[in-house]
């Protein structure tokens, strides 16, 4: 919620008309302000700094995948020994 924002007004228009029986608990208010709610700030990190990687290719995936069950049947067929 913007700062600038009245409180009450925001709670009216974002939030009661999705969920209606929602409430403001005005026994916990910011010790600067003396108003309901507690001041502060969240950045999301994702927003910021997530840099997309694509994913790597169907073929590589694919040969990793293989060579894991090779490695597996290996593996298996030691044990069964």
């Amino acid at each position: 919620m913007p700062l600038t924002q009245d409180i009450e007004e925001y709670f009216a228009r974002e939030v009661l008309p999705h969920v209606p029986e929602a409430w403001i608990d005005i026994a916990k208010c910011d010790e600067r302000d003396g108003k309901p709610g507690i001041v502060g700030y969240e950045i999301s990190f994702n927003r910021y700094f997530y840099r997309y990687q694509p994913p790597r290719p169907l073929a590589e995936i694919d040969a990793e995948l293989k060579a894991v069950e090779a490695e597996i049947q290996a593996l298996l067929k030691e044990v069964a020994e």
